[in-house]
């Protein structure tokens, strides 16, 4: 019993302690070097701890370090300044 209580407890830690992400939809994206260049982008902002971009589904995946967040103003911003239509409804 003590054992499977152990468990339980150290499984509810660790998803207390998961990364933060956001999926943001990018319109305009059409090649890996338009991957690449956001990559990039999203890399140099330190809140950021993981970028994946979706060449084929037209999305990127934010991770975020721990406490820590872009706004999607921010977001909005980059996307933009780089060419690309954001859209926050992606999941």
């Amino acid at each position: 019993m003590k054992s499977l209580i152990l468990v339980l407890s150290l499984l509810f830690s660790m998803n207390a302690f998961a990364a933060e992400t956001e999926t943001v939809g990018v319109k305009g994206m059409v090649c890996s070097f338009c991957a690449q260049g956001i990559t990039k982008k999203f890399q140099e902002q330190p809140e950021v701890s993981k970028v994946e971009v979706s060449l084929e589904k037209k999305f990127v995946k934010l991770t975020y370090n721990e406490g820590k967040k872009l706004t999607h103003e921010k977001i909005e911003t980059l996307l933009k300044d780089a060419g690309y239509e954001v859209s926050f409804d992606k999941k």
